[in-house]
């Protein structure tokens, strides 16, 4: 019998694109440039966390709608060698000045949203890097930042998903001449194939590294220290502080010179075995925790995936695990959050109660009722970037920067070649609430990677951008796995749906109560169900709603196998 591929396909679920596998490490990255640069460090003997820095490095110059070094981040790894899932919380301080009192009285009691430096937070990925190389790296800063430098230096061809953000952003760049200077030369945007230089940015990098050679002679450890102390405490650090002050925002010095990154316990719960971790602290990514122990109550397989039962226990309980986000998550350092009662079981049971098989809910339901003004128009939506990487040793790394909103602030400081993050705007004004603005305080952020583990050993990196979608995206992709089956590229190009039936994370935080999207390849009939049972569903293209990137490890035969969303410039590779 003669063999024909065909029949193997015909029987076969077909994606847009392969799993990527291989049984010594894989990445799987936002940009094919920074998944290229990752494989060279771990071909060349690097860790995860060295190939980690170099791909963040790299997404800095190829991803700057996204993230730069100027963004913020939340990382979890897995340190093989200890057997622990750790957590680097780089999200940024708010500045001295930064008060309630202070907008109210020179902002007219408003935030101003996804644009200028009265909305920017701390630039806190060289210090992430920092932490991952220090703790847990192999290679200087000088080897990681090399490719990122000739990047930077001599350009690189922006993609048609990178000219697509100049096109819609390339008003916000237009008000400050050191960003138009940079991304739209001679006043134009740029086209597809064309070559993309930043050599202020390239400079930047290359005093770091400066700064560590010439310490290198006093060792490791305080050669990485010199290059990250120049970032924030050094004539860069001044160079932020003084075309900020020039700007109009709030940060000074002293505010650069007393940050720091910090290394925490991350949180995590058991759902049908596979134990999720996820970032403690100032961040919304405890929501994903919760939403998953509400759908642990359900057989979700039987019901049939995006099927109309699926997608509405969904969406109900995503609407009370981030009611819950918004009534208790926040910066740890200002506030308690009672972990243990918001991710055990018995809270789950008894929040699973309030969800109507047959309704939609339109109310905003926490643990209990808190006080504040959802009125007013925000977005959900975020911009990030992502990267995983697991390595021969099978040490992780599950790494979200971002700039929050498309360009951060749309400010260049100085000669730096960067722009600061916006995440500012996810403050609130109200005192009482959990993350209301204070000096020294970080925002919530939206950044939630993600590592599983099974029976004591990594399982799954995964991650996207998406603002506040991210928990949902991000549980979407695991419940396909864990649930239905799915190898990861069936389960990250799967459709999907989302919700803005919560208050938004951007100022002046609105909320959409009843509101949900499917992509359009979800059928009709299912879309007409969800109406019948009281949802506003707002159809969107068939490819719109995710951008994940993971990798999966089988625990039999320790195969890796990376995934990379089509939805975007996402690759993955794996040897």
């Amino acid at each position: 019998m003669t063999f024909n591929p065909t029949d193997v396909r015909s029987t076969t679920q077909r994606t847009m694109r392969p799993v990527i596998r291989g049984s010594s490490y894989a990445v799987s990255t936002r940009k094919p440039q920074a998944t290229q640069v990752a494989e060279r460090i771990l071909r060349a003997g690097g860790n995860a966390f060295d190939a980690a820095v170099a791909a963040q490095a790299v997404l800095s110059v190829v991803d700057p709608a996204m993230t730069g070094i100027g963004g913020d981040a939340c990382v979890l790894i897995y340190d093989a060698g200890a057997k622990k899932v750790i957590s680097i919380n780089a999200e940024g301080t708010a500045p001295r000045l930064a008060t309630i009192d202070w907008y109210n009285r020179n902002a007219g009691g408003r935030i101003p949203v996804n644009d200028g430096l009265l909305a920017a937070s701390m630039p806190c990925v060289i210090d992430a890097c920092y932490l991952l190389l220090d703790g847990w790296g192999t290679m200087s800063f000088a080897d990681l930042f090399a490719p990122a430098i000739e990047l930077a230096e001599n350009g690189f061809a922006a993609s048609e998903y990178l000219v697509e953000y100049f096109v819609e952003h390339s008003g916000k760049l237009r008000k400050y001449r050191t960003s138009e200077e940079i991304f739209l030369a001679q006043g134009q945007t740029l086209k597809a194939g064309e070559i993309l230089r930043n050599p202020d940015l390239a400079q930047t990098l290359r005093k770091l590294v400066q700064s560590e050679q010439a310490n290198s002679k006093y060792g490791r450890k305080r050669a990485l220290r010199a290059a990250r102390d120049r970032f924030y405490q050094g004539d860069i650090a001044r160079t932020m502080a003084s075309s900020c002050q020039e700007n109009g925002g709030l940060y000074r010095f002293e505010d650069f010179e007393q940050y720091t990154a910090k290394i925490e316990e991350p949180v995590s719960i058991s759902y049908r075995g596979y134990d999720v971790f996820k970032n403690a602290s100032a961040t919304q990514g405890p929501t994903e925790l919760m939403l998953l122990n509400l759908l642990e109550k359900y057989d979700l397989r039987a019901m049939g995936h995006n099927s109309a039962d699926y997608i509405h226990v969904c969406v109900e309980a995503a609407k009370l695990a981030y009611a819950d986000r918004e009534k208790y998550l926040g910066d740890m350092d200002f506030i308690s959050i009672p972990f243990d009662k918001l991710l055990s079981k018995s809270y789950a049971s008894e929040r699973h109660k309030l969800i109507d098989p047959d309704k939609a809910s339109l109310e905003f339901r926490p643990g209990s009722v808190i006080q504040a003004n959802y009125s007013g128009k925000a977005a959900h939506e975020g911009d990030t970037s992502y990267l995983a990487v697991v390595d021969e040793h099978r040490n992780g790394v599950s790494f979200t920067p971002s700039l929050h909103s498309p360009f951060g602030t749309g400010v260049v400081l100085g000669d730096l070649g960067f722009m600061l993050n916006c995440r500012g705007d996810y403050y609130s004004l109200n005192p009482e609430h959990p993350n209301s603005l204070q000096p020294g305080k970080r925002p919530r952020s939206t950044l939630t990677p993600t590592i599983v583990m099974k029976d004591g050993a990594p399982y799954m990196i995964l991650g996207s951008p998406g603002g506040d979608e991210q928990p949902t995206r991000i549980a979407q992709t695991f419940l396909n796995v864990i649930d239905f089956g799915m190898n990861i590229q069936e389960a990250i190009e799967a459709p999907r749906w989302s919700t803005t039936s919560f208050p938004a994370s951007e100022f002046p935080h609105t909320m959409y109560p009843g509101h949900m999207a499917l992509e359009d390849r979800v059928p009709q009939d299912v879309q007409a169900e969800l109406e019948a049972r009281g949802h506003k569903v707002e159809r969107k293209g068939p490819w719109m709603m995710n951008a994940t990137c993971a990798i999966v490890i089988d625990p039999e035969t320790g195969t890796l196998s990376a995934g990379a969303d089509p939805r975007g410039d996402n690759y993955a590779l794996a040897w």
